[in-house]
């Protein structure tokens, strides 16, 4: 895989909208992550944690990640695909859209790709970026994830 495409500058987004920033590595999502994440988060429902279960009654026959584990990602990866140079620090506003299409099933890889859909500048001197991610699941024909993440730019 390249390296991040790299943005020298807040006042440079703007010139890369429309920027297919490619695909990060697969990330593999282990049974360990996904009881990890049930911890962190209090939902320990039997379709994420209880493999026995699961391999008797879900239709996966196995246990399935949480979907905003899933979109947790986004963090680490985007890392892998962007490098904006200037911001004091980057805040994330919100998510759009966002459609979960693909269940990911514990030991199933994923990765990211994305998209700068748009920039704007704010009053206070930071930029606000639109950015349409994609989570493929390996071997799966429809994505995991479907997202639009809004990401603020702060100088």
């Amino acid at each position: 895989m390249p390296g991040p495409v790299v943005v020298e500058g807040m006042g440079a987004i703007k010139d890369f909208v429309g920027t297919d920033l490619g695909a990060s590595e697969w990330v593999t999502i282990t049974q360990q992550r996904i009881d990890a994440f049930a911890d962190a988060t209090g939902d320990h429902q039997w379709i994420h944690v209880d493999v026995e279960r699961a391999k008797r009654e879900s239709p996966w026959k196995a246990t399935i990640a949480h979907g905003y584990l899933t979109v947790s990602l986004a963090p680490v990866l985007m890392s892998q695909l962007v490098e904006v140079r200037g911001p004091s620090t980057t805040i994330n506003s919100g998510i759009e859209k966002m459609r979960l299409s693909t269940p990911v099933v514990a030991g199933s890889r994923v990765r990211m790709s994305a998209t700068i859909k748009g920039a704007r500048d704010l009053p206070n001197g930071g930029v606000r970026v639109s950015i349409g991610v994609r989570f493929e699941v390996e071997g799966e024909k429809k994505p995991a994830c479907l997202a639009t993440l809004n990401l603020v730019y702060l100088p």
